[in-house]
């Protein structure tokens, strides 16, 4: 310490010379005694009865950076933020409690460690735990002090640590949801091998429609079964030369169910087993290769079509569609279209797909056809139809082709349309909504045209129209109001 008195020295050796205490404590000089209680803790304060700092020792300089040894003769509850000025009151008070021989000898109060934080000039506060005791029944008190900045740091570095983790594993969950629903999604079969075995771990719906097996039993279950004895052989070198050398020569295979394909892989590693990834190509025939070639095209044609798509069977349950088809029924893939009734999106329930069969069963096409598309999430957008049926084949079925017309009214309406327009809104209603919801809607327009032609027989004088359709003006005001009408400012001499 710098300077705490003999006085305090003796009274520091007599309060470590207690029963209970290592017998060569006993032995230590004042001088020796300072440095071991400055050696143990950062800083050390003596203070009387009054709380008054009447010594201050510190053991390292960045507390004398501080200023810790201005606090000589300042109170100690004035060096200390509002939020810790109760905790130095209640450690006082605990030893003045022990003074008077209300705590126990063996687990006094006062010996409780606290965190109490010092007022700094600049910066972040000073965070100092204390452990306090009187040397003397009448002596002072002793407040030996660790400094907490270097815990408080590393406890930062924790929760910043564990927030770079937390982000961290959010981004490869995300990033795994994507990669896993582009490897769901893609149209090129994608098997993966564990490399060892050659079994199969995970192959997306692509591969499981070209490989004729279930799904269950093509899992766990060698991939190179699956195909001819001859192209077996050919594919278990293969996937072996890809485990050597990281990526195969691509090989045509033959697969039990007389398929060509074209194979490729390629070995990853992950969790400190080896993979391989495995990609088919179906093979076209020389005598099938111009004519599915040209398939190819139109399918990628209609695929890019900007109008709406789908090809549905007899039972009208959807075998094809395109993009534009799953756009308008709010539909993110196209497997959640296939196999099901094409009525669930296409027609007003139970009136229009009946109209289209039969006009398509009489007339052979229907061009034109105006309907409505009701999207996934509730959307309803106004369409043209155009079917025709596809009698060849083993299986008939029927092709639809669906434009919308919504940006074609819009612009209708805003040239001068609106009210027949709204008649004809009237008209295509039915067998979209209820009966109730029809004759709200039919209230709205009548009142309206009729509000306007009073309007227009009273030159805008809406005292003589009120009279005209036999109401007051407050209510003829709230009816103009309701449907958005004229000026609602009252006209000079309204007020009375």
């Amino acid at each position: 310490m710098d300077n705490p008195g003999s006085e305090s020295r003796s009274q520091t050796l007599k309060a470590a010379a207690q029963p209970g205490a290592p017998r060569w404590i006993d032995g230590l000089s004042p001088e020796m005694a300072g440095k071991l209680i400055l050696g143990s803790s950062d800083l050390v304060l003596m203070i009387d009865d009054h709380g008054i700092i009447r010594d201050v020792a510190v053991s390292h300089s960045e507390l004398k950076r501080e200023g810790c040894e201005l606090w000589r003769g300042q109170a100690w509850i004035d060096t200390v933020t509002l939020d810790s000025r109760d905790k130095v009151r209640d450690l006082l008070e605990a030893l003045h409690k022990d003074q008077a021989g209300k705590a126990t000898a063996s687990s006094p109060s006062s010996l409780r460690p606290r965190e109490i934080n010092h007022m700094t000039g600049a910066g972040p506060d000073l965070s100092i735990r204390y452990t306090a005791m009187r040397l003397e029944p009448e002596g002072l008190i002793i407040a030996l002090g660790r400094d907490l900045r270097a815990t408080s740091a590393l406890q930062q570095r924790l929760v910043e640590a564990q927030q770079a983790m937390e982000r961290e594993y959010a981004r490869l969950r995300f990033a795994e949801t994507r990669y896993r629903m582009l490897f769901q999604l893609a149209s090129e079969p994608v098997i993966i091998l564990e490399a060892g075995s050659l079994k199969i771990v995970e192959l997306n719906p692509a591969a499981q429609r070209l490989i004729p097996s279930p799904g269950e039993k093509l899992l766990n279950m060698p991939l190179p079964s699956a195909f001819m004895p001859e192209s077996a052989d050919m594919l278990e070198a293969a996937l072996k030369s890809a485990r050597i050398a990281g990526r195969s020569a691509e090989i045509e295979v033959v697969a039990h169910g007389g398929g060509t394909f074209g194979v490729l892989a390629s070995l990853f590693r992950q969790d400190n087993a080896a993979f391989l990834l495995v990609r088919l190509t179906p093979v076209l025939t020389e005598s099938a290769s111009p004519l599915r070639h040209a398939a190819m095209r139109v399918l990628n044609v209609i695929e890019r079509l900007p109008d709406a798509f789908v090809v549905v069977d007899p039972a009208l349950k959807i075998i094809e569609a395109n993009q534009a088809f799953l756009d308008l029924a709010q539909l993110g893939a196209k497997q959640q279209a296939l196999g099901e009734p094409l009525e669930r999106w296409l027609g007003r329930p139970g009136v229009d797909m009946a109209m289209l069969l039969s006009n398509l069963g009489e007339h052979g096409v229907v061009r034109n056809f105006a309907t409505i598309m009701r999207g996934a999430f509730g959307s309803v957008e106004e369409v043209e139809l155009s079917a025709v049926p596809a009698l060849s084949g083993e299986v008939p079925s029927y092709g639809f082709v669906m434009r919308s017309t919504g940006v074609r009214v819009a612009i209708d309406s805003q040239r001068g349309r609106a009210l027949p327009r709204s008649v004809e809104h009237l008209t295509e209603l039915i067998g979209r909504v209820s009966l109730k919801e029809m004759v709200r809607e039919t209230t709205d327009v009548i009142e309206r045209l009729c509000i306007e032609a009073a309007l227009e027989l009273s030159k805008d004088n809406r005292a003589s129209a009120a009279q005209m359709l036999g109401l007051s003006r407050q209510s003829f005001y709230a009816k103009m109001r309701r449907h958005g009408l004229g000026d609602l400012e009252p006209e000079e001499g309204e007020l009375n």
